[in-house]
């Protein structure tokens, strides 16, 4: 995790920029989430604010004790997102990030939410713009502690389901940021389906990009090519074995 990065500030930012995008253009379709128009995209994150908001202000360890969203008219679906995006930046700025709480992942506390709501907010934000003719790049240094994350805590894991059938990577796949500087290796699990990433480079399948654009691949936003042997069809398994929002 880089801790020299305002967490609360980015999810700020990101969060106004998605509204800003949105505002006048919520029947436009939202390319990489089927079946959705920009509307649905804004009360989509407007929940997730309000869900991970009640998780960490009140500092809940099972997730049937959130309840449901207020649902906001339509008229005011913009505001309404930028009232809950205010709200959730309050909570998170004043969260001790080591508060035990429930989350997805194997790590339980606050400060994975606070962490992981900044790609949720960079990744959904470029949606809304990107509906609109006006995705801009996500800050590198988040978009790394993103990268970071997603192969720390989104990576195929023993206990997942239909592990046994998935085929193998069957080779190393390095990510490198060409404007960070910082390298993963990705390979194959000791347990069958399963994958591993560690911190710095080798030989194998180089997928090299920013660091907004491999957080962008890996939330399979957008294509990018990569070299090395047989590299389209470790990229292609590798897409098998992950899966994103």
């Amino acid at each position: 995790m880089d801790t020299s990065l305002d967490h609360c500030a980015l999810i700020a930012a990101d969060s106004a920029a998605l509204a800003d995008a949105a505002e006048a253009n919520l029947g436009a379709t939202v390319e990489h989430c089927p079946g959705w128009t920009v509307a649905d995209l804004v009360r989509h994150v407007l929940h997730v604010h309000w869900f991970w908001g009640t998780i960490v202000e009140r500092k809940l360890t099972d997730e049937e004790q959130v309840g449901t969203a207020p649902e906001p008219a339509e008229a005011d679906l913009i505001e309404a997102f930028r009232r809950g995006a205010r709200r959730l930046v309050e909570i998170l700025r004043a969260a001790d990030p080591t508060t035990p709480v429930w989350t997805w992942s194997s790590q339980h506390d606050a400060g994975f939410v606070i962490r992981h709501q900044v790609q949720e907010a960079a990744v959904h934000r470029w949606d809304a713009q990107h509906a609109a003719g006006c995705e801009t790049p996500i800050d590198p240094a988040a978009a790394a502690d993103a990268v970071d994350e997603f192969l720390a805590f989104s990576l195929p894991e023993p206990g997942d389901p239909n592990r046994e059938s998935q085929q193998l990577l069957a080779a190393d796949l390095i990510l490198a940021t060409t404007d960070t500087g910082q390298a993963w290796t990705v390979r194959d699990g000791a347990v069958h389906g399963t994958l591993t990433a560690t911190p710095g480079t080798g030989d194998g399948v180089r997928l090299e990009a920013t660091a907004s654009d491999l957080l962008l691949w890996l939330y399979r936003r957008i294509d990018l090519p990569a070299s090395g042997p047989d590299a389209a069809a470790v990229l292609e398994r590798f897409r098998a074995l992950t899966s994103s929002g």
